[in-house]
């Protein structure tokens, strides 16, 4: 694994944060949230940003106005997906597809794609990344991430205590 020294400065790199992902894996491992401005830091080391984008998940019942005045503060471009609730009563939003288009799309103008996310769905995505030459580096809780997306990534970061508030 790669540590933090040995980046290339002049990487142009490209930051997604599955939000939700990140959210309840530090819930319910370590009771605590993702400090989300040290996040950016430790997935850019220095190197040129082009783009980080979060993608959150709005329910009516949770008012994230705050939060996302945070995570633009700590340099995130912001999306949203709200919440639907299917006819059987369970609900459904994720963004797994909107991530894996939006890193494809980008994937063409950076060096290094950050995925923050232990989704095993995004396997595919690393794979197509990789072929295309470019470097994916994925950050998350290592007891919530499928083990086939640790083994995909070009650079797979564990996160612990220290991404945490």
């Amino acid at each position: 694994m790669a540590q933090p020294n040995e980046v290339n400065q002049h990487q142009r790199v490209a930051v997604f944060v599955d939000v939700q992902n990140m959210y309840y894996s530090a819930r319910y491992q370590y009771s605590n949230k993702v400090n989300f401005e040290k996040l950016i830091e430790k997935t850019i080391r220095g190197r040129k940003m082009i783009r980080a984008i979060a993608y959150l998940v709005q329910s009516d019942e949770i008012d994230q106005s705050r939060f996302e005045e945070i995570l633009d503060q700590s340099g995130y471009e912001v999306k949203n997906k709200q919440l639907r609730t299917r006819p059987d009563g369970s609900a459904k939003a994720d963004w797994d597809m909107g991530i894996a288009i939006d890193a494809i799309a980008i994937g063409e103008k950076v060096d290094v794609v950050c995925l923050v996310s232990g989704d095993g769905d995004f396997v595919d995505m690393v794979e197509m990344l990789k072929g295309n030459g470019v470097k994916v580096e994925v950050f998350s809780f290592p007891s919530s991430t499928a083990e086939e997306l640790k083994q995909s990534a070009t650079e797979y970061y564990p996160m612990d205590e220290e991404y945490l508030l």
